[in-house]
């Protein structure tokens, strides 16, 4: 009989991996609540009139749909049928589909609630989501993201929150060697404008966005593949080389006087310096060019360096979204989201998980007869009582099987209840990792666990 298997992109996370996620979760989720944002969820499903459009034309390719309910095909017509044409069809059988992101739908929940919530309106969300990407490392078909957003405010202390969210976020998980990248959309504008491609910002910036895996020569052939001059690919790098200088604002401001991109992004860096953050991790760079579907106003991207996971943060303003919708108020929004999968492979990476990320059980209750199972039972209540995560062995088994299964459980002590020691009222604890043992009180054991 064949072994049941998971689709690829898809994994299955055991008790010590869901430790280490939930430590994770949780730093993001304090840090979240900490700067006064407060808990969304929302479908797993939405309806594709939702999300497509939403993401461009390859953001509609990546999305996953789910078929109708009963008999789909029945009102399908024929002529759609034989004309094999993907998106008539799926147009037709499918209405519904997986979650892209978290942005999208945050959208679609501030304009049906637009009338019951505050605004500014702080919402962070930890949900998975689903993308039909090709799987490689770092890379899945299903994965968790934790986002903040806020909406109903064109205040820069937005910006300047996030940066400052992500860098107490990195310092509570010990993370020390990042960067994050900042740039603006108008910006770009200005620069493709320079360049001579206005009308073409997307064609220009896809290509602008591969700098890091292709090199500059990579992109130079790219654009000429996507037809354009060579004016513009030496113009872009010019401007590109410029803020890559140590004074690269002030440099850019000398070729694009009047700038609102880089007025806004002095203005964060004013706000950081104001709020006592040194800047130190984060770095202006012109050639950041993501999110080119929706984000209008400041881009965000966060990597971190000597591992291989790519970029584990990102985020950005956007003026438009909720107009999206139908919505005739136009409300600006930024957030930020975190990839927690690549953090995750970059924490383990750095072995920066702490003990604490992998406590489960810490106690096994052992016994050896039916009176020290008696006993046992009041031990492990106390033990919980003291929330101290206990365990009784349920069956009468051997007291090395007993043992055995604290240690594949990797639960760090075993109290073994003997008869003579139970008359004198002293528990047997062993340390499971130095094989150490000693009989003490439970009162001892409490203050000890404790401690």
């Amino acid at each position: 009989m064949e072994k049941p298997s998971i689709p690829k992109g898809t994994r299955d996370f055991g008790p010590q991996v869901m430790a280490r996620r939930l430590y994770l979760i949780s730093v993001i989720r304090n840090v979240f609540e900490k700067y006064g944002f407060q808990p969304l969820e929302t479908p797993a499903m939405e309806n594709l009139t939702t999300l497509l459009g939403k993401y461009g034309e390859e953001g509609d390719q990546l999305l996953f749909r789910i078929l109708n309910n009963g008999d789909y095909l029945k009102t399908v017509p024929d002529e759609a049928l034989t004309s094999r044409d993907l998106k008539k069809v799926s147009a037709l059988i499918a209405e519904k589909g997986l979650r892209y992101d978290l942005t999208v739908p945050f959208a679609r929940y501030v304009v049906m609630h637009r009338n019951e919530i505050p605004l500014p309106f702080r919402r962070y969300q930890i949900q998975p989501v689903w993308r039909a990407d090709r799987p490689q490392k770092g890379r899945y078909r299903e994965f968790y993201q934790c986002d903040a957003d806020v909406v109903g405010t064109d205040s820069l202390l937005c910006e300047t929150e996030i940066v400052l969210m992500i860098d107490e976020v990195f310092s509570r998980l010990g993370i020390d060697d990042y960067v994050i990248k900042i740039n603006h959309r108008d910006l770009l504008n200005s620069i493709a404008g320079l360049a001579g491609a206005a009308g073409r910002e997307t064609d220009l910036f896809v290509a602008l966005d591969k700098l890091d895996k292709i090199g500059k020569n990579g992109v130079l052939d790219e654009l000429q593949q996507r037809g354009f001059s060579d004016f513009t690919g030496q113009k872009l790098f010019e401007i590109i080389d410029a803020s890559h200088h140590t004074n690269g604002l002030a440099r850019l401001r000398e070729i694009i006087p009047d700038c609102r991109g880089l007025n806004e992004l002095s203005k964060v860096f004013e706000m950081l310096a104001q709020a006592g953050n040194n800047a130190l991790h984060v770095y202006f760079d012109a050639s950041l060019a993501r999110g080119l579907s929706y984000y209008t106003g400041c881009i965000f991207e966060v990597k971190i360096n000597n591992v291989a996971v790519g970029s584990v943060c990102g985020g950005g303003r956007y003026d438009n979204l909720t107009q999206a919708f139908g919505s005739k108020e136009k409300l600006s929004g930024v957030g930020i989201s975190f990839g927690i999968d690549r953090i995750y492979d970059a924490l383990h990476e750095l072995d920066l998980f702490p003990p604490k990320a992998q406590a489960g059980v810490q106690v096994l209750v052992c016994h050896v007869d039916d009176a020290t199972f008696q006993e046992g039972l009041r031990i492990v209540q106390c033990l919980r009582n003291a929330k101290i995560a206990a365990e009784l062995y349920p069956d009468g088994s051997k007291l090395k099987k007993q043992l055995d299964y604290a240690n594949k459980k990797q639960i760090p002590m075993a109290v073994v209840l003997g008869p003579e020691e139970m008359k004198r009222g002293l528990l047997v604890c062993k340390n499971m990792q130095t094989g150490e043992q000693e009989a003490i009180t439970l009162q001892q054991l409490l203050e000890k666990l404790k401690s």
